[in-house]
């Protein structure tokens, strides 16, 4: 799903002079990048320009459908250069389900459409971000990218904007004032304002510096404060041992003295918790923070009580949903530290084995009402689950196989298909671990070439799985393999096949009910294309019972996708629109792109069955617009296509061309989630 523009917690203060330059530079194609040291305030003022940009009407019938003016890539999460494309694909809204290479795959998405790109924090990858998007500008002519960095990307043609430090006397002082109102200490006083005058000065302007002090307030008076910068002005050292090239930059010494400072005011447990903080690349809830973080000095109430001191000295922010967050600069000084103690590795196995315990969970309940919360949890938690892998595949590369096995499978219906494919593909190529993993491993990796349409790749990795599930012994594992084949076996239009082979596999070992409900799901569809909707609708009534009594939704809005199915080709058109709506409901709350764009077409059909034309255009421009997030044309199993011509067909006659292509339009335009939020909303 498209990633929107960070939302801000404090007001915007400042910039005006730079916001009026910088806008025009942005109405027009090609890269702009603000650069700076760390806390000068980059990502904040690129923030502010796209919500600006945002909140411009929507884009014109001549544009593609389904997109936004503005998408947000968090480069600064991302470790791994391969992986860049991919990842600003998703910020996009691209889930792409082709084999494509990530970066031809989005330069295709975009296209000619007017698009502005952030990519936010590029320092420690510019080779692949300068690669990127000297591509991406080459092949898309209405696109503008806004980066920030520490030093340019070196591309032809960059504008660059040096973001310097704000004017102590003017808007360095009004945020000063801002961010000490908020902390509960408001400066009216003239003395006080004369002190807070002297702070900005002493602090250069720094925006994170002026933040950092101004949390310091409500423990003392602005005057000391001033007088404690006035004698730390010299300090230009970071921790003890830790090269000066690394923290001591030109024009950071107001920074340095600041977060020093902040460093020095918190108590012994705040610093251990700093440091620990710093392993986590995403924003995270209190108790993940506690599990990993927590021990030793910091048990309990003491770790409570030094989050909380860390949020009220602006060490760590809150988000609207309560989950921590640390900016870059903050959590490279964490860093520092914790190399200091000597824990850097400690806290890294225990956060990766954390993440890998949290992917086994998720799986080891995915076929109950656990199922959704996993996937809102994965989700959110990606980066840290991707530092986690990448530190198992240094230290324990059987367990990043494992961990990369089971998150594939989640990865994969969530749409990061190429993510999964590079980390399952690199680790499978170069891992021995136990027959059991590779064969779950080998399995995950077939489900993402086999949604990519490599049926040949996907078909061979079933065959290899299987192997590996006989030499495991485990059921699970054997269940796995079959579904896998019979899943490419529909695919390819073999449905006779497909449901014989899951078939026997339901014959043998028992095995969990999630694995068996998979198979049998491939059953229900193989009956269904073979034209026997009696038993298909019967079997999956009776699968669809089963999900909704565990609180399973994956296969149970797939077994609404066969009874809407079923329905349709039976001549029940209503009860077909019905259970497509119910589909999508499912799929939707899973982020399921792919599974939200089947059920689109399934209930555009059942409109237009119904003679509700104007209604099954518009639902099938949505669909549209669906199927392009997931870099496909309309499509799923073979006997789909000519479902969807005859509802096009039957619409259009209904109402005319003119009118279906207006109702077709007004569906495509916008965000395709946007819209499948009003269809939800507005059907029965």
């Amino acid at each position: 799903m498209s990633s929107p523009i960070p939302p801000q917690e404090s007001a915007f203060v400042g910039r005006s002079t730079e916001l009026a330059l910088l806008r025009p530079r942005l109405a027009e194609p090609g890269l702009l990048t603000l650069t700076g040291p760390g806390g000068v305030g980059k990502t904040r003022l690129a923030a502010h320009l796209a919500a600006t940009l945002s909140g411009e009407p929507e884009p014109p019938p001549t544009e593609a459908p389904g997109t936004e003016p503005v998408s947000w890539a968090h480069v600064w999460q991302l470790r791994d250069g391969r992986l860049l494309a991919a990842a600003v694909a998703e910020a996009t809204g691209l889930s792409d389900h082709t084999p494509r290479l990530p970066a031809r795959a989005l330069a295709e998405w975009i296209g000619d459409r007017r698009l502005l790109l952030v990519l936010d924090s590029c320092e420690h990858l510019v080779p692949a971000c300068r690669e990127l998007v000297r591509e991406l500008l080459a092949a898309c002519a209405g696109l503008t990218v806004l980066a920030t960095s520490r030093e340019p990307l070196g591309v032809p043609g960059e504008s660059v904007h040096e973001v310097g430090p704000l004017p102590p006397d003017t808007e360095a002082l009004e945020l000063f004032l801002d961010r000490a109102a908020t902390a509960g200490a408001p400066l009216v006083r003239p003395a006080e304002l004369a002190a807070a005058a002297t702070a900005c000065r002493l602090l250069e302007g720094v925006p994170l510096a002026l933040e950092l002090a101004a949390a310091q307030l409500p423990q003392q008076p602005v005057a000391t404060l001033a007088a404690r910068l006035r004698a730390r002005r010299d300090l230009t050292t970071g921790p003890e041992g830790v090269p000066r090239s690394r923290w001591n930059p030109p024009r950071l010494r107001a920074l340095r003295t600041t977060i020093g400072w902040s460093h020095e005011l918190c108590t012994p447990p705040e610093r251990l918790l700093w440091a620990r903080m710093s392993v986590f690349r995403a924003e995270t809830g209190a108790a993940v923070l506690r599990t990993v973080c927590g021990g030793g000095p910091l048990e309990a109430a003491a770790f409570d009580a030094a989050l909380e001191g860390l949020r009220r000295k602006s060490v760590v922010g809150v988000t609207a949903d309560g989950r921590y967050r640390m900016l870059d600069t903050v959590r490279e000084y964490g860093a520092m530290w914790l190399d200091e103690l000597g824990e850097r590795e400690k806290v890294a196995r225990r956060h990766a084995h954390y993440h890998l315990g949290l992917v086994r969970e998720a799986d080891r309940t995915w076929f109950g009402p656990a199922q959704l919360d996993a996937y809102r949890t994965l989700g959110q938690g990606h980066a840290d689950i991707c530092a986690a892998l990448g530190h198992l595949r240094d230290s324990d590369p059987g367990a990043a196989l494992e961990l990369a096995a089971l998150a594939g499978f989640f990865w994969a219906c969530c749409g990061r298909l190429h993510e999964a494919g590079h980390h399952l593909a690199e680790l499978v190529a170069h891992t021995r671990a136990p027959a059991a993993v590779q064969a779950r491993a080998l399995w995950a990796l077939g489900i993402v070439r086999a949604l990519q349409g490599d049926y040949a790749a996907a078909s061979d990795l079933a065959h290899h799985s299987r192997t590996c599930a006989e030499l495991s012994g485990e059921e699970d594992r054997l269940l796995d393999a079959a579904y896998l084949r019979g899943v490419v076996l529909l695919l390819q239009g073999n449905p006779e096949e497909a449901g014989a082979h899951c078939a026997r596999a339901l014959d043998g070992p028992a095995g969990s009910p999630a694995r068996r409900a998979r198979c049998r799901l491939v059953g229900v569809f193989a009956l269904t294309a073979s034209g026997r909707l009696d038993e298909a609708g019967r079997a999956a009534e009776l699968l669809r019972a089963e999900c909704e009594r565990r609180g399973e939704y994956w296969t149970r809005a797939y077994a609404d996708h066969q009874l809407a199915l079923s329905a349709l080709l039976s001549g029940r058109p209503a009860e077909a629109a019905a259970c497509a709506r119910r589909m999508i409901a499912g799929k939707h709350a899973l982020g399921d792109a792919f599974g939200v764009a089947l059920g689109l077409d399934l209930l555009a059909a059942g409109l237009a069955a119904q003679d509700r034309a104007n209604e099954a255009a518009t639902v099938n421009g949505t669909a549209y617009a669906c199927w392009r997030t997931v870099g496909h044309p309309q499509r799923g199993t073979p006997e789909l296509a000519p479902l969807r011509e005859h509802a096009e067909r039957t619409a259009r006659a209904r109402i005319g061309d003119r009118e279906y292509d207006r109702a077709f339009r007004a569906g495509a335009h916008g965000t395709p989630a946007a819209a499948v939020r009003l269809i939800l909303a507005t059907g029965p």
